[in-house]
């Protein structure tokens, strides 16, 4: 069972958010493991992995990153450790803040830098905003997903620079 049947609510990119939290509630009440002591050791060990999946999923669902990744996984069209090739514009576009970077001598560069990134997120955020927030199954297409998966490659990449910041 995927995250989005045992929550019971449609796969999408922007889950409400609302019924995430209730549902987490719900489900970590249900499958506690402390109301199975007397349980036998199998039904003890189904209940533990529930438990355990009902935890991963709230995170999954508050982490926009990793539900990204979370979604692309179930449709077999982004694999774990993955050696994705990005673009060579905004590879380029990379290596020219980079450069900055490494000239930035004082905080005042690196908030320029900061601010150049965030630009650069709204600029790849833009082509997939529609698709992130209107995603349907069976209807979206693999094409959009795939621009999803550029999406969030570059995002990941320039979000480790921003770690580093």
């Amino acid at each position: 069972m995927n995250h989005f049947e045992l929550y019971q609510i449609p796969i999408s990119f922007k889950p409400d958010t609302a019924w995430v939290k209730k549902r987490f509630y719900q489900l970590s009440r249900e499958y506690h493991p402390d109301f199975f002591v007397s349980g036998t050791t199998e039904e003890k060990e189904h209940v533990l992995a529930i438990s355990a999946q009902v935890n991963k999923a709230y995170q999954v669902f508050n982490n926009e990153n990793d539900l990204i990744k979370y979604i692309l996984m179930e449709k077999g069209l982004l694999q774990e450790e993955e050696k994705y090739l990005l673009s060579p514009q905004f590879l380029m576009e990379v290596m020219d803040i980079n450069e900055i970077l490494m000239d930035a001598a004082d905080q005042e560069a690196k908030n320029s830098i900061k601010k150049q990134i965030e630009t650069l997120q709204n600029n790849i955020y833009e082509p997939v905003k529609t698709i992130i927030a209107n995603y349907q199954e069976g209807i979206s297409s693999e094409k959009e997903l795939l621009q999803v998966k550029e999406y969030y490659y570059q995002k990941k990449y320039l979000d480790r620079i921003l770690v580093e910041l």
